[in-house]
């Protein structure tokens, strides 16, 4: 059992918890919240037995991994400090703000001997092969169309004037960092990086994007991403071939999955998972690189590469789409 503690006591920390429980490879020992009560009341509703109430007194306990939740703009910094007190970092996406600091991150990780990956359900989710099989079945791919618009349940606060994370522009969040890297990742993952990008980006008044979209461009094939927080998708995403159309009901769950042919016969290729079941395979995964480093280097390299890859095409779209942050990077990088 792997100990660690959770840096963040919203329901995506609570929903990695939960996963973690699924997996049964990891063992919640502290809960680290700048508010003590808060902290000790999720401690306390998830067994932790540890609280702390700053990354320091973290930095300085005993569990072995941390698993990071905290808004973007502090990713970076707390992770420096977990890796140079010699823990293992699971942080949520995005893993941190530009491409030149995730590289720093990563050479931090490995000069300590560590393992440093990003939480993102798509790449440990196990139907991710089986997508990528089924694209082998449609022929020649000429293009697609990746989409994850989903009504933020933090609207109508901001519609009443309040300020969520999620809509601050310096946390450095934005429906791109929060929903368009779902479909980046698999954009990067299914094709590589492109060789050209186009975006933009509808702004709100705070300052952040809203909604948002980009081109990717290949030779001899396009992807087209769209994403937003201001409305709710009802069609699913949609990758062409020539013999047939893989559709996907939700591409950052990889659920609802089927293959229609050009005879129109289809193959159903993933239904429903529960949300706690991904994060499980988050969890496992990450404990699994942890205590088999060698039978995982494969894997691990991969998850690197991609998050790289990933990274850079976001610092891109933010480029063209004119997203800025008020976000100074580390002094390091």
């Amino acid at each position: 059992m792997v100990k660690y503690a959770v840096i963040g006591t919203g329901w995506i920390t609570q929903s990695f918890i939960d996963g973690a429980k699924i997996s049964g490879r990891l063992s919640l020992e502290g809960v680290c919240s700048r508010d003590e009560n808060r902290g000790r009341a999720f401690a306390e509703k998830n067994g932790a037995g540890k609280v702390f109430t700053s990354v320091e007194k973290l930095a300085q306990s005993d569990v072995e991994a941390v698993y990071i939740a905290s808004p973007n703009a502090f990713h970076t910094r707390q992770t420096v400090a977990m890796l140079e007190a010699g823990k293992h970092v699971i942080c949520e996406k995005p893993v941190t703000i530009t491409p030149a600091e995730l590289v720093y991150l990563q050479n931090l990780a490995e000069k300590n001997g560590l393992v440093y990956v990003e939480a993102i359900m798509y790449m440990f989710n196990p139907v991710r092969d089986v997508l990528r099989n089924a694209l082998g079945e449609i022929g020649a791919i000429t293009s697609a169309n990746l989409d994850f618009s989903q009504l933020s349940s933090k609207y109508p606060a901001y519609k009443r004037g309040e300020l969520p994370n999620i809509f601050n522009p310096e946390m450095a969040t934005g429906c791109l960092e929060d929903l368009g890297i779902y479909c980046v990742y698999p954009a990067v993952d299914l094709f590589g990086e492109p060789k050209n990008i186009k975006a933009s980006a509808s702004f709100m008044a705070s300052g952040a994007d809203g909604s948002g979209g980009a081109l990717f461009e290949y030779d001899g094939l396009s992807v087209n991403l769209t994403y937003s927080k201001l409305g709710q998708s009802r069609a699913p995403s949609q990758i062409f071939g020539d013999k047939g159309t893989v559709l996907l009901e939700s591409v950052s769950k990889l659920t609802g999955i089927k293959t229609v042919f050009n005879d129109g016969s289809e193959k159903i290729l993933c239904e429903e998972v529960q949300k706690e079941q991904l994060m499980g395979f988050e969890a496992d995964g990450f404990a699994d690189i942890i205590e088999n480093r060698e039978k995982n280097k494969e894997f691990y390299g991969l998850l690197r590469k991609t998050a790289l890859g990933t990274s850079r095409a976001m610092q891109k779209i933010r480029s063209q789409a004119g997203i800025e942050f008020k976000y100074k990077p580390l002094t390091e990088v």
